[in-house]
């Protein structure tokens, strides 16, 4: 087991954990930082992506033993507030980038730190750093993440004001094809929005978890479920009726 002290977004941080413990894990399970989410869980995706030192790295494929003493790290809790968000995370919101929100908090992280490095990329430039850093998106094909980027980038050169990148509807307008920025974005920048995987972390540990069973078979109907081995489940509390 190793101790050590560190700086995470600012604070000083002590954690005791295992030499071959994922950094991960100890953000999530240990520190309760669960907006580094974990996707592949291999280092090929970037939705655990923070920031080591000023380098980013894939916390799931970042042991503890790597780990010294007065570290710091940056994970998307310490990137902006609410009443102070970055730059990025703003242009994140305005440009729809958080729509499932699942990448979100390794995409921000990265553009922070490509920003710090040079605030005033080509989208070439922007494009490169997310293929070299393995930052993944499914959702929205790149082109609005790439323009919230230059976005930011226009505001951290101090070329446009927040005030006047911010889109408001005129009052009476409808909602409907407009581009206000959706309720949950503020909270997938920021790291807050949780998922299955944030939600079961913060529950009590006896907890009872329903689970999916789908056909193994594309359209096929499933007509029974065998439920034996859940009921000798040691975490039944009461009988299952099914």
């Amino acid at each position: 087991m190793l101790k050590r002290t560190v700086m995470i977004n600012g604070a000083k941080t002590t954690f005791v954990a295992d030499a071959e413990e994922k950094l991960s894990d100890v953000l999530r399970k240990q520190l309760g930082l669960t907006g580094t989410k974990v996707g592949c869980g291999s280092g090929e995706c970037g939705t655990c992506t923070v920031i080591l030192n000023g380098k980013l790295v894939r916390s799931c494929i970042t042991k503890i033993k790597k780990i010294e003493d007065n570290d710091e790290i940056i994970t998307v809790e310490g990137v902006g507030t609410k009443d102070n968000l970055h730059p990025v995370q703003i242009a994140w919101m305005v440009h729809g980038g958080a729509q499932c929100g699942f990448c979100t908090p390794g995409f921000i992280v990265s553009s922070k730190a490509l920003l710090e490095q040079n605030n005033n990329p080509t989208r070439e430039e922007v494009r490169d750093w997310f293929q070299k850093n393995k930052n993944l998106c499914r959702c929205t094909g790149y082109k609005p993440l790439v323009d919230a980027v230059m976005d930011a980038a226009k505001i951290v050169r101090g070329e446009m004001s927040v005030k006047e990148f911010w889109k408001t509807i005129p009052e009476g307008a409808s909602l409907i094809g407009s581009k206000l920025v959706r309720p949950s974005a503020m909270a997938k920048v920021m790291g807050t929005w949780d998922f299955g995987a944030d939600l079961g972390l913060k529950l009590p540990e006896n907890t009872l978890h329903a689970k999916i069973v789908q056909a193994k078979v594309s359209h096929a109907n499933i007509l029974s479920i065998d439920t034996e081995e859940a009921k000798k489940s040691s975490w039944r509390r009461s009988r299952i009726d099914l």
